[in-house]
């Protein structure tokens, strides 16, 4: 399990101030939903926390020490737009991480290697529901079973961290409901600590245990470059009706 630290992160684009003076403390296997209206910064924060751009001030800790300074595997991303690739099957989408990761200069994987890699993204696609689909390419795949193959993807490479940037927004309601209880069963499961950008109140507060919210302070024409967002608030929540089932499910184990 992994705990986080950011110690007054500020982020600048020239004369443009995004974020300023964020600062707080996650506790190991956390679900920390970032809430807040567009342009506050939420998603240059899930940048920042990737590696994809680094803060102008502050910094940000991972279990005490600095963030690494470039993307690796401890941190997997989803997008609400899904990152599959629409050559490749539901299977080979999945195994393709543990390829670039084991298969050296090539990217491939062969003989034992390869079936061992096969077996455990077989794993990964039953464990989110897609088991059955395997053989499929993702024009085949609803957007709900898409949504839980990037869900696969991420988390094959075991992150110790997990950013969700809007990974439910395109789903329906009924689909959306489904994979938000796979989602807690996995977060539970597999112990991450998790950050995800969400527009829906309602959905920040039933998937996280703690919500936090960015938004400009000072909202004046003449202020919004030289101002920044900053934390407006932070709350815990409870956990889903959901969570306390599978924690039920452990102490009874």
């Amino acid at each position: 399990m992994t705990a986080v630290s950011v110690r007054n992160l500020w982020m600048e684009y020239g004369n443009q101030i995004v974020l300023e003076r964020i600062d707080f403390d996650v506790a190991p296997h956390s679900f920390v939903s970032l809430v807040g209206p567009s342009g506050c910064g939420k998603s240059t924060f899930l940048r920042l926390l990737l590696s994809q751009e680094h803060a102008t001030r502050g910094e940000i800790l991972v279990d005490g020490a600095p963030l690494a300074p470039n993307p690796e595997p401890d941190r997997g991303v989803v997008f609400q737009k899904y990152s599959v690739f629409p050559h490749l099957t539901a299977l080979d989408n999945v195994m393709l991480g543990l390829e670039f990761e084991r298969g050296g200069l090539s990217g491939r994987l062969h003989g034992r290697a390869r079936r061992r890699a096969r077996e455990e993204a077989m794993e990964y696609l039953e464990g989110v529901g897609l088991g059955d689909a395997a053989s499929k390419y993702p024009s085949a795949l609803s957007g709900g079973m898409q949504q839980r193959l990037a869900i696969a993807q991420a988390l094959i490479k075991k992150p110790r961290i997990l950013l969700l940037d809007e990974p439910f927004g395109a789903l329906d309601p009924g689909i959306r409901s489904e994979v938000h209880d796979l989602m807690l069963r996995l977060w539970w499961e597999t112990k991450m600590t998790v950050f995800m950008v969400t527009h829906d109140l309602r959905e920040a507060f039933y998937l996280g245990t703690r919500v936090i919210a960015f938004d400009r302070v000072r909202k004046r024409e003449e202020e919004l470059e030289r101002y920044g967002a900053t934390i407006a608030f932070d709350t815990p929540s409870d956990p889903a009706p959901f969570v306390k089932e599978l924690a039920a499910k452990d102490v009874a184990a």
